[in-house]
């Protein structure tokens, strides 16, 4: 294997089981889970949604397989993470220590969201090069 092709496998599986654990320990911790969203105006019926995301588009990231389906779900988990963002990091609205954690968090999402397109990216070219007609 080609360090290329080995630092994009590397990145897929840490990717992978990163929002899979995420999709477990919501489950785990149900109920905290909720009162965060709620706490954050979100609804908590959300919840089952963001976890079969988190479970299913780690899983599909971990894998690796299927074009349409890794591009969509690479998106999907990208969008999410950005959406995290928007609602529970709110560095802006914070002072001192809380405000510095918050921001390392928010920058550590956008990373995670760019790593996701990237993936998609990839993914879609590699298609590309091997279908070129399509």
């Amino acid at each position: 294997m080609t360090l290329p092709k080995l630092s994009v496998a590397t990145g897929r599986v840490v990717a992978g089981a990163f929002f899979i654990l995420a999709g477990v320990n919501k489950l785990t911790s149900y109920g905290a889970t909720v009162t965060q969203m709620e706490s954050a105006s979100l609804s908590g019926l959300l919840l089952p949604l963001v976890i079969a995301l988190e479970l299913g588009g780690g899983l599909i990231l971990l894998v690796g397989k299927g074009n349409r389906a890794f591009i969509a779900s690479c998106c999907a988990l990208a969008v999410f993470t950005l959406a995290t963002n928007a609602y529970f990091h709110r560095f802006w609205e914070l002072e001192g220590p809380m405000r510095v954690l918050e921001l390392s968090l928010f920058f550590k999402n956008l990373v995670i969201a760019a790593a996701l397109v990237t993936f998609a990216g990839l993914k879609a070219q590699k298609a590309t090069d091997q279908n070129p007609a399509a």
